[in-house]
This record gives C-alpha cells, sequence and structure tokens, in this order.
C-alpha cells in the first residue's frame, strides 16, 4: 500500500523557497532553451514582446510581463520581490545575451538544439492540454482523511522507531572469515576489534528509522530480532554491518498526520485521473507499432504503458511511484524526524542505507549471534 509521502510532489508548499543569485541563475538558464523556439528576431522589438519595457539589451527589450513571469516561477514571497526582482532582471539580461550570441552562431539550426526545443514545446502541450482536461481533483473530506489515517495503522497510530549502529566497511572486506567471526559475535564493538586486528578500514553510523520508512515485511523482521543481533547488507561497493539498538513507540495523531493525507489524497486522485485520460486517448486512437519489438508486452488493446508518459509529468502527485515499502516518515512532534519523506530529510549516506535497508535482510547474509 502506498503512503501518502512516496513523491515530492506530494509535499504541501507550505512556504515558497528562498531565492538566491545562483537559483535564479539557473532558473533563467534552463528556460532558455524554451525561449530559442518562440524568438522570432525579424520582427520589432517594440511589438514581439508586449508590456513595459525593463531594459533593453543590444535593442531586444526586456519587460515587465517576462519579470512577473519569472516571479511567478520562482515562487518569490512577497517579502522579497523587490530584491528578487533585481536578481531575475540580471538573469534575464544574462538570458538573452546568451540567446542572443547562440542565435548569431546559430546554435539554435542545431539538430540537437531543435530536437530539445521540440521536445520542450511537445512537453509544455502536453502539461497544458492534461492541467485543463483533469484540473484539480478537490480536497479529500474528513471522513475519508480519517479512514486512510485508520486503514494504516503502521504509518501513524502504531508507528515505531528503530535505532540502529552500524559498521560501514568496502564490501571486499566481507570475507568468510569476518562473517564467521560475526556469526558469533555478540556485539559491534567484537567486530570492530576484529577489524582493527587485521587493519581493515571502516566507519560507524548511527542511523533511525521508522516503520513507516520501510517494507512491512522487512519492518516485522526487524521487530522481531533480538535486541543486538547482527545482520549484514551489502550495498554496492560497501558493507554495512548493522544492530538494532533501541526499539521506542513513535506515534503519530490524525491532526498531526490529516494535512499531508489530504495532500497524498489529492495527488493519488489527480494522477488517476489523469490515467484515465490518457488510456481514453489510447482507446480512441491508432497506434501502429511499426518496430514490433518495442511494442508493449502482452498489453490489453489501449492499455497503458508501464513507463509513465511524459504528459503526466507536470501534474500534482502524477510522478511514478517508487514502488511498494517508499513510506513516509513522520515526525512525532519531538524533533525527531520531519513529516515528509525520507529522501528529503536525510544525506545521501543515509539514503544508500535506507536503500540498503528496504532491499531486505533475508538473504543478504543475515546473521545471528
Amino acid at each position: 500500500m502506498q503512503s501518502p509521502y512516496q513523491n515530492a510532489t506530494d509535499l504541501p508548499l507550505s512556504s515558497a523557497p528562498r531565492l538566491t543569485p545562483l537559483r535564479a541563475a539557473c532558473a533563467a538558464l534552463v528556460l532558455a532553451g524554451v525561449a530559442l523556439a518562440g524568438c522570432n528576431r525579424d520582427q520589432p522589438a517594440t511589438e514581439a514582446r508586449p508590456g513595459q519595457a525593463l531594459a533593453s539589451v543590444n535593442g531586444e527589450e526586456i519587460t515587465l510581463l517576462q519579470l512577473n513571469e519569472e516571479m511567478q516561477l520562482a515562487g518569490v514571497p512577497a517579502a522579497q520581490q523587490q530584491t528578487a526582482s533585481k536578481q531575475l532582471l540580471q538573469a534575464l539580461i544574462d538570458r538573452e545575451l546568451l540567446e542572443s550570441v547562440a542565435t548569431k552562431e546559430k546554435i539554435d539550426r542545431d539538430p540537437k538544439v531543435m530536437q530539445a526545443i521540440e521536445r520542450a514545446r511537445s512537453l509544455i502541450l502536453a502539461q497544458a492540454y492534461m492541467q485543463k482536461r483533469v484540473g484539480d481533483a478537490g480536497r479529500p473530506t474528513e471522513a475519508e482523511i480519517e479512514d486512510y489515517f485508520n486503514k494504516h495503522p503502521q504509518f501513524f497510530a502504531n508507528r515505531r522507531q528503530l535505532a540502529m549502529n552500524q559498521l560501514v566497511m568496502p564490501a571486499s572486506a566481507v570475507t568468510p572469515a569476518l562473517r564467521a567471526v560475526a556469526d558469533k559475535a555478540r556485539s559491534l564493538e567484537e567486530v570492530a576489534a576484529y577489524l582493527d586486528t587485521r587493519q581493515v578500514a571502516y566507519g560507524r553510523a548511527q542511523v533511525t528509522r521508522s516503520t513507516a520508512d520501510l517494507k512491512p515485511e522487512l519492518a516485522a523482521k526487524l521487530l522481531s530480532m533480538p535486541k543486538g543481533q547482527l545482520f549484514l547488507v551489502q550495498e554496492g561497493q560497501r558493507a554495512l554491518l548493522t544492530a538494532v539498538d533501541e526499539v521506542r513507540d513513535a506515534p503519530v495523531s490524525l491532526a498531526i498526520a490529516a494535512p499531508q493525507i489530504a495532500q497524498y489524497l489529492a495527488n493519488r486522485k489527480n494522477k488517476e485521473l489523469a490515467e484515465a485520460e490518457i488510456q481514453r486517448l489510447r482507446a480512441t486512437a491508432k497506434i501502429d507499432y511499426l518496430n514490433k519489438d518495442l511494442a508493449p508486452d502482452a498489453a490489453a488493446p489501449g492499455a497503458l504503458p508501464a513507463a509513465a508518459p511524459a504528459a503526466l509529468a507536470g501534474l500534482p502527485g502524477a510522478a511514478p511511484d517508487t514502488g511498494p515499502g517508499a513510506e513516509p516518515a513522520v515526525g512525532d512532534g519531538n524533533g525527531d524526524s520531519d513529516i515528509g519523506p525520507t529522501s528529503g530529510a536525510v544525506d545521501e549516506n543515509a539514503r544508500a542505507d535506507k536503500a540498503a535497508l528496504d532491499r531486505g535482510v533475508a538473504g543478504l547474509g543475515n546473521l545471528s549471534r
């Protein structure tokens, strides 16, 4: 069962992002390719871009309309708009300079650039149509929110936190001899002492996961382990020898969880409507696969392929599912963790730790005392 925190798009926008000069410049440069598609330098500058002119770059005007659009795309809060206006105007000037020299050097006629422009145009049109067609599914009712809360106690009312200690080492260090030592060891310290005698480099880490972070079967297995039991998981070029140090109750109330549940349910409804529209269009279209090797495998006529279509990418909640087990990391109000996806709350090493744990303990060198 999915949780309401699987995708970054599921998070409510509690506050607009803080604008920095680097963010403004990057946002402007990213949009340069799309700007090339609509550029017509043969048209007089006074007619090409309607709106109050704010600056002129080699005769090409930058207007208030353009600045307002950039401001809206950047999500600048009202208190920062004066400062942001100056930054964004400079970014627009930079973009105009880059666009101008790119056009002079005929980069806009480069086949790869033309293809990128056409792809951007196609995506924009597809997303605009889907937004117009699907719109907003609306906020779920309080009864729907409470029903989801009650049906997923492992995420909320019965949520538990597991504090774990780890020894992190190169995967090449996991030899039969090390496994034998770990099988007999009663603590990570005994294994660490063995690694010291063999001069094997290792690091230490502490991670906290909740039953909402893990797949149900993995969470159940970890909860059933005696305190201190060791298990080994290999993650790419490194290995994690882990022991559960503490398990404690960490329930989340309906009042705390309700906003995220509401956002998730609304996003899920939008996604369902978008997929239904794609299905409708496929059912009424004549689609011939000229290369039969690329046709969907054993798909019913008009069935949606496994890969999420690009037309859904711009809709809230329409990002591809990350699969079962990518569950919420919901805080309890005591600062233990934030409400939201773990991908936004942990660093890269912690993400790798979670990925390793999510693959399961069974079959990956589960070690008993």
